[in-house]
């Protein structure tokens, strides 16, 4: 988690008991997000597949080799939660490098709920969270589908240059934009209003995040309340922000939205 991340906010002003599993789940989301980069060779990034693949076989039977596997596997609550969910999220990053596209736009919640959703509830899990967990999903599911829009949005270009598609086939065509349009060092007419619809349609993800939990359920689970506002912010802005984007906005609305949710609002 580097500095000035959005992770890094949400884990550093996460309840106490939350911090640890985050620390791992993060660390393992960033392996298999660098093996999705579109600057990683895609044969560097098979045989890695292979050795996660059967590194989540080993974390199952309590043999883990990695780190990150091995740091998990000795949280606390560990022995009571299933970790094989996380197979689910490694091969959706499998079908991202493969450049599998989503074929329609009502695939989109169930690919980004696998890829980004089940590591935080996995990460909510291992902190020991007792929020009911229909509701718990209701919290990370809308938030996993607004963190991969605000993510195809802002890399599009990379993706589009590396033979991936990572929007809807159906929505691009029915929003006549083609292959020419994302790979434009200016998107035309057509790709900005497609472009503006997804963000209209990620900001109502973060904000129905935003609100899903009670006030009695949102301390312990604050992190997340944290990875809506600032992605929220950063998707109104239009940037995407790295660690070398330092900001104090972002220092603020992390530490208010962390306030608040401590304090039950």
């Amino acid at each position: 988690m580097p500095p000035g991340t959005t992770r890094y906010w949400s884990w550093l002003f996460a309840a106490p008991a939350a911090r640890e599993p985050l620390l791992g789940i993060y660390a393992l989301m960033a392996e298999w997000r660098a093996l999705m980069d579109p600057g990683t060779e895609m044969s560097v990034a098979q045989i890695k597949l292979v050795w996660w693949r059967e590194e989540m076989d080993r974390m199952a039977a309590g043999a883990a080799r990695h780190p990150i596997t091995r740091h998990l596997a000795d949280l606390p609550c560990a022995a009571s939660a299933d970790l094989t969910p996380l197979t689910r999220s490694l091969e959706a990053a499998a079908a991202q490098i493969a450049g599998a596209p989503l074929e329609r736009g009502a695939e989109l919640e169930a690919h980004a709920d696998a890829l980004y959703g089940t590591p935080l509830y996995i990460a909510a899990l291992l902190g020991g969270a007792r929020t009911d967990r229909s509701t718990l999903r209701g919290c990370i599911a809308p938030l996993a589908a607004a963190e991969y829009l605000a993510k195809a949005i802002a890399d599009y270009g990379r993706e589009a240059r590396a033979g991936r598609i990572p929007f809807a086939v159906d929505e691009l065509l029915a929003a006549e934009v083609d292959n020419d349009d994302l790979v434009a060092a200016e998107p035309p007419p057509r790709l900005r209003i497609y472009l503006d619809q997804l963000r209209q349609k990620a900001d109502g993800y973060f904000s129905i995040a935003a609100t899903a939990l009670a006030p009695d359920e949102r301390p312990p689970l604050r992190h997340l309340l944290v990875l809506a506002a600032l992605g929220a912010k950063h998707l109104n802005d239009g940037k995407r922000h790295t660690s070398a984007d330092f900001r104090l906005a972002d220092l603020y609305n992390a530490w208010n939205a962390a306030r608040r949710a401590a304090a039950a609002r």
